[in-house]
């Protein structure tokens, strides 16, 4: 059994301020998806300039924030919405959603697209890859934080987190640590990897929603859900595995679609 280390979550108090790890891993993944878009720029449009590629940077996590921010209240808390809608505004109180900032990033990446003369698909291909980057630094903030971990297990890596985390005190799967060699080490190989040769519009999109989904949909099944939903149906089946199951069958719809498309061209 693993001791969970004893990290403050609070990385640097001035005074009343403090800035915590979790929002420093965000500035990290905004930050590397920038650096490394900037790696790739010329091979999808060598006419733009760098502040452009900035300000997709920024329109894109600024559909992370907040549609993981709304996507968490509707989806994970909805109650706690009907009794305090400002509740969906205090983006310092935690609490975010993959599937609502997927959402946020579409709807900003097809906002700006329109007005760059880029088509939604074409943005989302060369954005994915980058996305790895960010999950994974999230699934760290998520570890130093102590929080989202799994069900109890007698695997010799099975990690004891602090009593105030767990009152249990339970041997746990450390599920963030997966999540972040899933969602983080591993797919950002196959997306990296796959994207450095042509491929038609919309396979590296599919490919993201549908490698994401899947192992996403995996970890649920050694997670914890969210106490104020539990499980949905079936005494296993979470919001989390619920809603990765479109991003699945519609990663595959798409890339067999593109291939198709490529084909008859």
């Amino acid at each position: 059994m693993l001791l969970f280390p004893q990290i403050d979550p609070v990385a640097l108090a001035l005074g009343p301020l403090k800035i915590h790890w979790y929002g420093l891993m965000y500035l990290v993944g905004i930050g590397g998806a920038w650096w490394l878009a900037t790696r790739r720029q010329a091979q999808f449009d060598p006419a733009w300039s760098r502040d452009k590629l900035s300000d997709l940077v920024f329109w894109v996590a600024c559909g992370v924030i907040l549609g993981g921010r709304f996507g968490y209240v509707l989806l994970y808390n909805f109650a706690q919405f009907l009794a305090d809608p400002l509740s969906l505004l205090r983006l310092w109180e935690g609490g975010m959603s993959f599937h609502g900032g997927f959402l946020g990033v579409m709807l900003a990446t097809w906002w700006f697209g329109k007005r760059n003369g880029k088509s939604l698909f074409q943005l989302l291909d060369f954005i994915a890859p980058l996305v790895p980057l960010g999950l994974g630094a999230g699934r760290i903030g998520n570890f130093i934080n102590a929080e989202l971990w799994g069900k109890p297990t007698d695997l010799p890596w099975a990690m004891l987190f602090p009593a105030w985390s767990d009152p249990a005190q339970l041997a746990r799967h450390p599920s963030q640590l997966y999540q972040f060699a899933l969602e983080g080490v591993a797919l950002f190989a196959i997306l990296w990897l796959y994207s450095s040769k042509p491929r038609p519009t919309m396979a590296v999109s599919g490919l993201f929603a549908a490698c994401y989904g899947l192992f996403r949909f995996l970890v649920e099944f050694v997670r914890v859900p969210d106490a104020q939903l539990g499980y949905l149906a079936f005494g296993w089946l979470t919001m989390g595995q619920l809603l990765s199951l479109p991003m699945i069958l519609g990663g595959i719809g798409l890339i067999v679609f593109a291939y198709q498309r490529a084909a008859r061209s």
